[in-house]
Parts: structure tokens; sequence; C-alpha cells
């Protein structure tokens, strides 16, 4: 684990997830079937939305890192909501390979030559993020501390 540390540093484990989050809102607004970006569908916003609390999350992970602060609860509560998310990306997984392996089934129809590559590309992109998004957390809790809340007044000091 320390030689996959030092080689996706905290800075640039939080880079990727931020490039793997921007790439796979964009695309998500991508149909496959008929490449075309559909903008007027709720559905393909659902993703983007939720990239938020991710979006926040690396943001308060590279200010604490980089600020030397403790874990506070409101990071944690962030984390928290993340796990749930990560139920999403789970779906969005799923979801992205049961349209790959359809392909089979649309050999009769027109498909457009991007389906496969662009279908490839989003799943593994897709199972990439919550990887990084696990590994974020066991660095934030190398970097930033776990969460201790018992004692947390004792670490305090307000005078500084």
């Amino acid at each position: 684990m320390n030689l996959l540390d030092n080689i996706l540093t905290w800075r640039r484990t939080n880079i990727l997830i931020f490039i793997v989050l921007v790439i796979l809102a964009v695309s998500n607004f991508y149909g496959l079937y008929t490449n075309k970006f559909y903008f007027f569908k709720l559905d393909n916003y659902i993703f983007p939305l939720l990239s938020i609390v991710h979006f926040l999350y690396l943001y308060v992970l590279w200010f604490k890192i980089t600020e030397g602060e403790l874990p506070d609860p409101k990071m944690r509560n962030l984390e928290y909501v993340l796990y749930a998310i990560m139920i999403v990306y789970a779906f969005k997984i799923y979801d992205t390979a049961d349209i790959l392996t359809s392909y089979s089934e649309l050999q009769s129809y027109v498909v457009p030559s991007t389906f496969k590559p662009i279908g490839i590309t989003t799943l593994v992109l897709y199972c990439l993020l919550p990887l990084l998004t696990l590994f974020s957390f066991w660095q934030r809790k190398r970097h930033v501390g776990s969460y201790n809340f018992e004692n947390y007044n004792d670490n305090l000091n307000i005078w500084m």
C-alpha cells in the first residue's frame, strides 16, 4: 500500500478523481446507442448533481491536508454521504456493463462506431472511481487522522 501511496500521492489522487468525475459527468449526457448528447432528460442530471458532494469532499480533504487541520464532524458526514453515493456508482457500473453486453443483440441494427470505445472507456472510469474514492479515504485517515471525537475538545487549541 505504501508503494501505491508513493505513486499516487494525495494530490495526484485528488486531481485524478477530479478529472474522472468531470469526464463522467460529461459522458453521462452521451447516448451510446445514438451517438448524441441528451441534455433534456432529467435522469442524466442525477450523477452530476451527486458528484457535487464528491467535489466538495475533495476540496475539504485538500484543505485539511494543506492546512494540517484535524478532521471534523462535517468532513465525516461528507465521507458517509460518499459511501451512500458509491451505491449509485455501483449502479452506473452495472448499467454501463449491461449496455455494453447488449452489443451482440444489436448487431442487426445500425450501431455507431463509437459504441464500444466510448462504452469501454466509460465503464473503466466508472470502475476506477470507487477504487480511487476508497483510496482517498485511506489517505484521509493517514494524512488527516481518524474520526475520534470522544476527546475532540481536548485536542482543540482555541488560543492559536
